[in-house]
C-alpha cells in the first residue's frame, strides 16, 4: 500500500479503541482504519505508512456489515461522539467484551504464560440511551463562516461544530437546554470565541444532571471579550437566565435547576476551566445518590458520567473485594487515584479505615465533604501524586484499590504499589490497553489475575470499563 492512495477492503475485526483491521486483496499487509464495523467493505485512503504498517482514513462504506441497523441518532457518523450506534446493543457488548478479553489474553500469550483467569464477560448499562450525567458542548460554526452552532465537534475536525439537538446519549432536558441556548444567542448574533483569532465571547455550555435527584447544573462559559456584544453583558446574562428559568416555570423540563453559573475562561486552550465564576441562580453544586450514599457535585467535580452504570461498576468492584478478602473489619484499604472518594466511601462501612489519594485538590476536598455528608468518619483523603504521597503514609495497606487515569499507573508508582505486597488488589480501568500494560508488571511480581469483568458505562461509544481482581500466589 502507498501513502495517499485509496484502496478497497473488508474489515476483519475491530480492536480497542475502534481500530478496524482491514484486509485488501493482493496486499501483503493489513491496514488500520478507525470508525468502521466488522464485516463492512470500505474504501479508505492511506495516511501513514511506517515499517510495513499502514493507517488509513475512511472514505466511504461500500457494503454494510450484516449486523448493521439504522442509528437512532440523526447526527451519527457526522458527530464524533459515538462509534457503534448502528450496531444492535447486544452486538456492541459482544464486540467490547471480545476486545478486552483479547487484550488480556495477549498479556499471557506474549510471554508464554498459561491463561488461568476467569473472564466474566460484560455487564450492560442500565440505560442504553440518555445515560450521560455530564456534557460539555462547544460554541462555534457548523462550517467556516456559517451561523452560530452549539454542540460537539464534527468527526475528524478541530473547528466545525455539529449542533447535536437530537443527541441520544443524553436525555430530553439536555436537548431542550441546548436548543434554547443556541436559539437565544443565535437570534442576538453573539460571537463565539475564535481559537485562531483569540476573540469572541461564547466558548462552552456545561450541563450536568443527577440521575437520581433530577437536579441540573448549567454553566455558560465565555471569554471576557465583551467588545462584540450588542448590549451590556449583565443585561445579556439576565436575559439568558430568564430564558432558562422559563423552561422550568413552564414545566418543560423533567428535572429542576440547582444552579446556573457564568464562568469566565480566557485560556488559549480549548478546555472548560474557570478564571472566575459567578452564580446567576441557585448554587454552584447539586446532589447525586449512588448505592445509598449522597454526593455533592460541583461544576468541575470528577464523577462517573453514567450514574446508573457507576452503581453496576462499583457493585462489581465491591463484590470482588469482599469475595477475595472475606472479612475486612480490621483491614486498612488504600484507594489510589480516588477522585471524589466514591469507592472509598462504599468500602468504609466494611473496613477499619480507607485512605484515598488523589492529585486533584478540589476532588479531595469534595471527597472530604461527601464523607462527612454520609456520616463516614473512617475515611482519610490526601491530595497529591500517588508516586510522591505513598512514601509519606505511615499506615500499611491490607488491600489496595486502583482506579487510575486513562493512561494507567506511572511505572515508578506501580513499583511502589507492588512493594507493599498486599494479598489482593482490585484494578478498575477505563482504558483496557493501560490495564493490559500494567497487568504484565503484576504477573512478573507473582500476582495472579483471578478474574476480570467489563462494565459498559458508555453505550454507543468505543469506551468500556474493566474490573480485575489480582491476588498473590
Amino acid at each position: 500500500m502507498k501513502k495517499g492512495q485509496s484502496y478497497e477492503g473488508y474489515v476483519e475485526s475491530v480492536a480497542f479503541p475502534a481500530k478496524g483491521i482491514v484486509f485488501v486483496e493482493g496486499e501483503e499487509n493489513k491496514a488500520v482504519v478507525k470508525n468502521v464495523l466488522p464485516g463492512q467493505k470500505i474504501q479508505f485512503r492511506v495516511t501513514k505508512k511506517r515499517k510495513g504498517k499502514a493507517e488509513g482514513v475512511l472514505e466511504t462504506v461500500i457494503e454494510k456489515s450484516g449486523d448493521e441497523i439504522d442509528a437512532m441518532c440523526p447526527h451519527f457518523g457526522i458527530c464524533g461522539g459515538c462509534n457503534y450506534q448502528s450496531l444492535p446493543y447486544e452486538k456492541q457488548l459482544e464486540l467490547k467484551a471480545g476486545q478486552v478479553e483479547k487484550l488480556l489474553d495477549e498479556v499471557y500469550i506474549s510471554k508464554g504464560r498459561k491463561i488461568e483467569y476467569s473472564f466474566e464477560g460484560i455487564k450492560k448499562s442500565p440505560k442504553q440511551y440518555g445515560y450521560r450525567n455530564k456534557m460539555e458542548f462547544s460554541f462555534g460554526d457548523e462550517y467556516k463562516d456559517g451561523p452560530l452552532s452549539l454542540g460537539l465537534h464534527k468527526r475528524g475536525s478541530f473547528y466545525d461544530i455539529v449542533p447535536v439537538t437530537e443527541c441520544k446519549i443524553v436525555d430530553h432536558d439536555y436537548r431542550l437546554i441546548l436548543q434554547t441556548v443556541l436559539q437565544f444567542f443565535g437570534e442576538r448574533n453573539i460571537p463565539y470565541f475564535h481559537r485562531v483569532k483569540l476573540s469572541g465571547y461564547l466558548r462552552h455550555l456545561l450541563v450536568r444532571k443527577a440521575a437520581k435527584t433530577g437536579q441540573i447544573l448549567v454553566a455558560l462559559v465565555t471569554s471576557s471579550d465583551v467588545a462584540g456584544l450588542p448590549c451590556d453583558e449583565k443585561v445579556l446574562l439576565d436575559e439568558f437566565l430568564n430564558q432558562l428559568l422559563c423552561l422550568e416555570q413552564e414545566k418543560k423540563l423533567e428535572g429542576t435547576f440547582a444552579g446556573i453559573l457564568h464562568t469566565v475562561n480566557d485560556s488559549v486552550a480549548d478546555v472548560v476551566k474557570a478564571d472566575r465564576n459567578e452564580i446567576l441562580y441557585g448554587q454552584d453544586f447539586f446532589f447525586e445518590e449512588l448505592m445509598g450514599l449522597k454526593f455533592k457535585i460541583s461544576q468541575f467535580s470528577f464523577f462517573q458520567t453514567n450514574s446508573l452504570g457507576a452503581e453496576v461498576l462499583y457493585d462489581t468492584a465491591r463484590n470482588y473485594i469482599l469475595e477475595s478478602a472475606g472479612g475486612m473489619a480490621d483491614q486498612i484499604v488504600f484507594d489510589l487515584y480516588s477522585g471524589t472518594g466514591t469507592i472509598a466511601q462504599m468500602m468504609a462501612p466494611v473496613c477499619k479505615k480507607v485512605i484515598g489519594v488523589e492529585i486533584v485538590e478540589e476532588a479531595v476536598e469534595a471527597a472530604k465533604r461527601n464523607a462527612e455528608l454520609n456520616g463516614l468518619h473512617n475515611c482519610e483523603f490526601i491530595a497529591g501524586d500517588v508516586l510522591k504521597v505513598i512514601d509519606d503514609i505511615s499506615e500499611k495497606p491490607d488491600f489496595i484499590i486502583l482506579d487510575p487515569p486513562r493512561d494507567g499507573i506511572h511505572p515508578k508508582a506501580l513499583q511502589k504499589i507492588l512493594d507493599y505486597e498486599v494479598p489482593h488488589i482490585v484494578y478498575i480501568s477505563c482504558k483496557p490497553t493501560s490495564l493490559a500494560r500494567d497487568l504484565d508488571a503484576f504477573l512478573e511480581r507473582g500476582y495472579k489475575m483471578e478474574k476480570a469483568c467489563c462494565v459498559d458505562m458508555f453505550p454507543a461509544t468505543a469506551n468500556v470499563e474493566t474490573v480485575a481482581i489480582l491476588s498473590q500466589r
